[in-house]
């Protein structure tokens, strides 16, 4: 009997792949009978689990990095005075 290689050793997987219909896995089984009665509702690929806010326009954000500049300078030289005095 001629030695056969690790791949083909335990399973013929040449006979296998030939096979004319292949079993669904459990979870396409599984899917099958919970939506036979209860189908899912449409849904696009990949959905979004909640809607996205709409995003703030870039001068609002330019606006609020700028004030807060501006506080911090005023913040430092009031601090700055009531050191020298």
């Amino acid at each position: 009997m001629p030695e056969l290689d690790d791949f083909n050793g335990e399973f013929d997987h040449r006979w296998a792949n030939a096979a004319e219909h292949k079993e669904p896995s459990a979870r396409a089984r599984m899917l099958a009978a919970r939506w036979k009665d209860n189908p899912p509702d449409p849904a696009p690929f990949r959905a979004d689990p909640d809607p996205v806010r709409p995003r703030r326009s870039a001068w609002t954000s330019t606006a609020m990095v700028f004030g807060c500049v501006l506080a911090v300078i005023v913040l430092l030289g009031w601090a700055q005075m009531q050191a020298m005095r």
